[in-house]
């Protein structure tokens, strides 16, 4: 609990911190990577860095924790916390970093506000961040032993054995643990970080969603070469996978991770998707499959047209093996390879959703918030939504609200 005393000081400055926590974060990393460059070398990702979407997270995760404290005293958004968790345990985050962050951030806020952090102000935030620090060291803590692993000790080589083309822009890779110990225990809905040498020595990140059941001893992961756009890269990882991967090759993979995860109950489900958001409902769909489940699903897939969406085929399989499940598909652009397919964008109208499903969201932002607000006019509680967003969006508080 923040002391009363600091809660005063937070709760005056907060406007002032919020509205330039743009500038501190930029400053924060701008230092910290001038002075840490090692940190930049397979921890951080230098297209998120780029377009600034890092810095707004963090900004994001900051204000809305401070927000939290002042807003409920006594609580903690242990949602966000454990989101970033599971994120910070991918990458290898460890303890001793986040006095490297204290120092540089706190640097940062004193830069741009200058006279206006006295020691008092400054030791109110300072509890701030360490509250902040504490819950997520302990948090991720718990995730480490979930996985069995040691902490930053993420990491193992996995062989390629099979590549399969799933559209113009989709790969498929399926794997197996290259070092001859058993693959670690994986929850469907979760992803891996994939860890590769950029071409100038760098290593860099990218998460990706178990797209096949994580069940056995191989794992798939199914990749969107990432097109830059309106200034902002191309993805690395993503192209450099694309480019360069074959069977026989390696690849570095964390343990799996991720808390938004297929349940073990009963109710109905529904799996909505759009794009590459496919990804982890095929793998929650190849899981209930495997399990032989008789629970009541829906899936829900939104695409350009049919021969943009990948896995389609594999989905449409999965669904017909599962006695209570159906598809339903929207396309912008139909085609005769679906021709029961709606026409457009992802619309509710006329789709049954049960008040007590369990919903999985997986896509675009905007697609993510019109969905979600169509369920919520349907009686669904937003208790029973959950959504995965790829990349740092998934820290800001308004994500998806």
């Amino acid at each position: 609990m923040l002391s009363a005393e600091s809660a005063a000081l937070v709760k005056a400055t907060l406007p002032a911190v919020a509205g330039a926590l743009d500038e501190i974060t930029t400053r924060f990393y701008a230092a910290m990577f001038r002075d840490r460059p090692e940190l930049l070398d397979g921890m951080f990702n230098r297209g998120n860095q780029a377009s600034g979407a890092q810095r707004r997270a963090l900004a994001g995760s900051i204000a809305s924790f401070a927000t939290t404290l002042l807003a409920e005293p006594g609580t903690r958004p242990d949602a966000l916390l454990a989101r970033i968790a599971h994120k910070h345990t991918a990458v290898g985050v460890t303890d001793d970093q986040y006095t490297i962050v204290h120092k540089y951030l706190f640097g940062a806020i004193a830069e741009v506000l200058g006279d206006a952090v006295t020691p008092e102000v400054a030791a109110a935030w300072d509890e701030v961040y360490w509250l902040m620090a504490g819950a997520l060291i302990a948090q991720e803590a718990r995730v480490y032993q979930e996985a069995g692993v040691e902490p930053g000790a993420t990491w193992r080589p996995w062989t390629v054995v099979e590549r399969r083309e799933e559209t113009a822009d989709v790969v498929s890779f399926l794997l197996r643990p290259a070092d001859g110990r058993p693959a670690p225990a994986a929850r469907a809905g979760q992803y891996v970080s994939v860890r590769m040498r950029m071409p100038d020595g760098v290593h860099q990140l990218r998460q990706y969603s178990l797209s096949g059941d994580p069940g056995g001893e191989l794992r798939r992961i199914t990749v969107k070469r990432v097109a830059g756009g309106e200034g902002a890269p191309d993805g690395e990882v993503s192209d450099l996978l694309h480019r360069t991967v074959r069977p026989g090759d390696e690849l570095t993979l964390s343990a799996p991770f991720g808390d938004v995860v297929l349940d073990e109950a009963d109710t109905p489900l529904v799996l909505v998707s759009a794009g590459i958001g496919c990804t982890p409902m095929v793998g929650m769909l190849a899981r209930l499959t495997a399990t032989g489940s008789t629970r009541p699903v829906l899936v829900l897939h939104a695409d350009g047209a049919p021969d943009e969406h990948a896995l389609r085929a594999e989905t449409r399989e999965l669904t017909d093996r599962l006695p209570g499940a159906r598809s339903v598909f929207c396309y912008e652009r139909p085609g005769a390879a679906e021709p029961d397919a709606r026409v457009g964008l992802m619309d509710l109208d006329g789709v049954h959703v049960p008040a007590d499903a369990t919903v999985y969201l997986c896509g675009p932002l905007p697609f993510m918030r019109s969905v979600r607000t169509q369920l919520l006019e349907r009686g669904v509680p937003a208790r029973h939504i959950r959504y995965e967003v790829f990349g740092p969006d998934l820290w800001l508080p308004d994500t998806v609200a």
